[in-house]
């Protein structure tokens, strides 16, 4: 299967189960990797063969940055459910990433992982 790629797509989003992460907010960012076949849209040149990442990526940043969930394990099963309903998908994997986590030792980021598919 082919891919295309969006990698860190940031915004500030108000998702946490604590009540500071909700109220002071913090940058999200994610990862998709859309996969669908890319044959016919390479063969004729045609945008409408494949997927607008412009759009993609518009539809992440909304996910980051909208309604509040606690779980970015949900964050991440919207933004996957979301790019399914809307482009001509056949899965895509979603990596969302809290890099100021509430986590009181020394770290780098957390990131949650899925791919989901059709059918």
């Amino acid at each position: 299967m082919d891919t295309i790629t969006l990698t860190g797509i940031r915004g500030r989003g108000t998702h946490g189960v604590l009540d500071a992460e909700r109220e002071l907010g913090q940058v999200f960012s994610a990862d998709v990797v859309l996969e669908l076949d890319l044959s016919a849209a390479a063969r004729g040149d045609d945008l409408t063969r494949t997927v607008n990442y412009a759009e993609a990526a518009q539809r992440v940043h909304a996910r980051l940055t909208g309604a509040p969930v606690a779980l970015i394990e949900t964050l991440a099963v919207a933004i996957a459910e979301d790019l399914l309903d809307t482009f001509p998908l056949d899965a895509v994997t979603v990596t969302v990433h809290k890099p100021a986590a509430p986590i009181p030792v020394p770290f780098d980021d957390v990131a949650v992982t899925i791919r989901r598919s059709r059918g």
